[in-house]
């Protein structure tokens, strides 16, 4: 177990290269996305991306970009995440899906854990931490404490580099009342991965295997009784918040753990388009007059139809995430489980944008030698095909969130 690190304001240690502007990480995210489209198979077969994409991510600085400056972090927005993530998804989206599920969740450790917690979690600064909602075994108290942890943890995406895991158990409730949920989190040390991830649909490069955890010990600080971050409340304020003084790690949990779906879709839908688009270029129209695509009016309507759609997508993502910074800044009080829900219906709006844009615009009318099994345009459909099956799309923002929104504007308890 690492030992705690006490950190004081004028210790924080720099980042690796603290002069790093927003800009120019997104900028090499671009630059390492166009290195990564002609590898999406060899990932695929794999069933993550490769050791020396890993480490062009270290290098960049991508896994810091969440973590706090008080752990050498940079400390970048959401936005800027957002728009990593979707141009490593125009290129790789297996790559892009499980860069962010390991290391967007810096933003959920630095929230809600004590700094007693942090103080271990971020200790080497580099952080990359699958985390899953699904609750899984049961945690039993430790002699001194802490707690004794046991359970199977399926689809925990960017599991292959991970330093930690962060996961759902249930301790046992008050006499007589049933079992409490509890998220905790892991060092990399304590767990397998399970080698059971790549016979999938898509999404066959996403690191998204199995944890097991047999008889880990955590100290008491790294389980939190009763949370869950799909309900997390934020109005009481955050560990977080009050550590670092950013209002980044007081906003709404639930919100931001949806964003990075809505950013992958746009990169995912943004890769198609480019593919199409070459297509248009390289290929003439399959009935008279025959002309080259990019003069056709059918195929400029499909491109601009699908494009649109993207734009409005990109644009509602962008104004999510303004509206979470601008209502965390606003104080704790005022990231309401209202606002929460809102903004993560606005994730989902931004991925059917971009699923109506591929599955309607771009992939019917390529042409089937362009949907071939590893054809660019193939690969996006079934990769988009298996973001829809990811609970918290097909289930909860689909349904769930509907209906608990509206109980919550109407004051309807049941």
């Amino acid at each position: 177990m690492t030992a705690v690190r006490s950190v004081s304001e004028e210790d924080y240690p720099s980042a690796p290269e603290p002069g790093l502007t927003p800009g120019e990480a997104i900028a090499r995210a671009e630059r390492i996305a166009a290195t990564l489209v002609d590898r999406q198979a060899e990932t695929e077969e794999r069933g993550y991306y490769a050791l020396d994409t890993h480490d062009e991510f270290l290098r960049a600085g991508l896994y810091r970009l969440l973590v706090p400056r008080r752990y050498g972090g940079y400390e970048f927005d959401l936005e800027t995440h957002a728009q990593v993530v979707s141009a490593l998804a125009r290129g790789c989206p297996s790559t892009a899906w499980m860069y962010t599920f390991g290391a967007s969740h810096a933003l959920l450790a630095a929230t809600l854990f004590s700094q007693a917690a942090q103080d271990e979690l971020f200790a080497n600064g580099d952080f990359i931490c699958p985390a899953t909602v699904g609750i899984s075994g049961f945690a039993q108290p430790a002699d001194d404490g802490g707690w004794i942890i046991e359970g199977v943890h399926p689809y925990s995406s960017g599991s292959p580099y991970a330093t930690h895991f962060i996961g759902h158990t249930l301790v046992a409730g008050p006499e007589g009342a049933p079992p409490i949920p509890m998220l905790f989190v892991v060092p990399r040390a304590q767990w397998r991965r399970l080698d059971d991830w790549g016979a999938q649909l898509g999404l066959k490069g996403s690191g998204s295997h199995s944890v097991a955890i047999e008889k880990a010990h955590i100290p008491a600080h790294f389980g939190l009784v009763g949370t869950h971050m799909g309900m997390t409340s934020v109005v009481d304020g955050t560990p977080g918040q009050e550590l670092h003084g950013n209002a980044m790690y007081g906003g709404g949990v639930l919100s931001s753990v949806q964003f990075p779906l809505a950013a992958i879709a746009i990169g995912m839908a943004t890769g198609a388009l480019d593919a199409y688009g070459g297509l248009m270029r390289e290929r003439t129209t399959l009935f008279p007059p025959i002309t080259s695509r990019t003069e056709d009016p059918d195929y400029q309507f499909r491109y601009g139809e699908a494009a649109g759609k993207i734009a409005a997508a990109e644009a509602a993502l962008s104004g999510a995430v303004r509206q979470w910074t601008a209502t965390a800044e606003r104080g704790p009080g005022a990231f309401t489980r209202e606002v929460d829900l809102r903004l993560s219906l606005i994730s989902r709006e931004a991925v059917r944008l971009c699923w109506s844009a591929v599955s309607e615009q771009l992939f019917p009318t390529a042409g089937s030698s362009s949907v071939r099994a590893g054809a660019r345009l193939e690969r996006v459909w079934r990769d988009m095909s298996t973001l829809h099956s990811h609970a918290g799309v097909s289930i909860f923002l689909a349904s769930a969130a509907n209906r608990e929104l509206a109980r919550l504007v109407f004051d309807v308890t049941n």
